[in-house]
């Protein structure tokens, strides 16, 4: 049995793990204040309930206890004998009435408020997806998927959890401050949520639907913020996080510069090589030669390159749903091993296409991903996990893909 001088050390040193300044930093029982305009009305509006149900559990509460040992049965006090009383009865209906009327009216204020999407400066499309985000900046014409970036070793615990565990995303969604932003929020499959606690933004996101709603950061509070989907999803929902990057609108401008400048690059073909005069035979003078057709990366590559990328975008954007195994989760997401359309030469097409346009609830990613991004997805699924059909295909097979899928449509 242990003395009790060791048993008392450790109880005082338990109590002030728990009276510190850092463990009761983490213990809040409140709600935030936020950094936007609508988290501080909702925090208001929460104190000024909280204050009002206060008084009536204090009045209450208090009439109670003062009641029973006024007029205990000890003190030689005997019960009324009254049946009914409409005096009470009135007074006990209307000031109800008023207290739930002076609750009403901050409440329908601060309702109105957020819902008012109007004289907005920045709008943005929000879409939902299994299980990522999509972010379309409506008036600047950038649009790109934001996923999870939380290392398979921390989830399968190979490794220590960072800070961040599953609420880091690959691409955050950046927008400035002080600035009202709209969002607009829809789904492709089912129900999601977006929610950034800090913004006071939590909004369903239905296929086939949309639904509003702004916020605006403060001025003086640029940084990270971070949120999750709300609404149960399926299995991968805890794997939905949100992060939002607020910078000042001259570092916001300056990134929408960056992602045209980009975009734009990533659009441009590839210029063609200044052709060799051709000479007309019988004349004997020179005449410039027809410029070629121009084609988007005509570079070959390696299946070495092809497969370092692959891997890097397939577990971005595909494990997700077909796991880094390339298992799957059937039968909604089928196995890749040994699977006919990664492993059969006839397919390849298919495979391509699928990833361009989507499939059932797998969604589209021809406008999110360039051509050698899903040349490389391709032949890295077709040489993984034992298919290993030595297939290499190149970004000029997808392109000729794309180009056949316009001519369809």
């Amino acid at each position: 049995m242990p003395s009790v001088g060791p048993v008392f050390s450790r109880l005082i040193l338990a109590l002030s793990a728990c009276f510190c300044s850092n463990a009761w930093a983490d213990y809040t029982l409140n709600m935030t204040r936020g950094s936007s305009s609508t988290s501080q009305d909702i925090y208001h509006l929460h104190m000024l309930i909280l204050w009002i149900c206060v008084a009536i559990g204090v009045l209450v509460y208090g009439l109670m206890i003062y009641a029973i040992i006024r007029h205990r049965k000890s003190n030689g006090h005997k019960p009324a004998a009254f049946h009914e009383s409409t005096t009470v009865e009135i007074i006990w209906t209307i000031i109800p009435f008023v207290i739930l009327v002076v609750m009403a009216v901050p409440a329908t204020r601060v309702l109105i408020d957020m819902d008012d999407t109007s004289k907005a400066e920045v709008t943005i499309l929000i879409t939902g997806h299994r299980w990522h985000w999509q972010y379309d900046y409506i008036d600047e014409g950038i649009n790109f998927l934001s996923m999870s970036s939380t290392p398979e070793e921390e989830i399968n615990n190979l490794a220590p959890k960072n800070p961040h565990y599953l609420l880091e995303v690959d691409k955050p969604l950046v927008v400035p401050v002080g600035k009202k932003i709209r969002f607009i929020m829809t789904a492709k499959d089912v129900i999601h949520s977006w929610w950034v606690p800090a913004l006071g933004v939590k909004k369903d996101a239905i296929p086939g639907f949309t639904n509003e709603v702004w916020t605006l950061i403060d001025a003086d509070k640029p940084g990270t913020y971070r949120g999750q989907c709300a609404e149960l999803c399926g299995v991968k929902h805890g794997y939905m996080p949100i992060v939002v990057e607020a910078k000042s609108v001259e570092e916001y401008q300056a990134w929408i510069a960056e992602q045209k400048a980009a975009k734009a690059k990533a659009a441009e073909p590839p210029k063609p090589a200044t052709p060799a005069p051709a000479t007309d035979v019988k004349a004997g003078e020179a005449k410039p030669a027809e410029a070629a057709t121009p084609v988007v990366d005509a570079k070959t590559y390696s299946k070495e390159e092809l497969m370092s990328h692959g891997e890097n975008e397939y577990n971005g954007i595909c494990a997700m749903c077909h796991k880094a195994s390339g298992e799957g989760m059937p039968p909604t997401f089928p196995s890749l091993v040994g699977s006919k359309i990664v492993t059969e030469q006839q397919h390849i097409t298919e495979q391509i296409r699928q990833i361009i346009q989507g499939k059932n609830a797998m969604p589209p990613f021809g406008n999110q991903k360039s051509d050698f991004d899903i040349a490389a997805i391709v032949t890295y699924e077709r040489n993984s996990w034992g298919n290993n059909t030595g297939d290499i295909i190149q970004p000029s097979d997808v392109a000729k893909v794309r180009e056949s899928l316009k001519k369809k449509s």
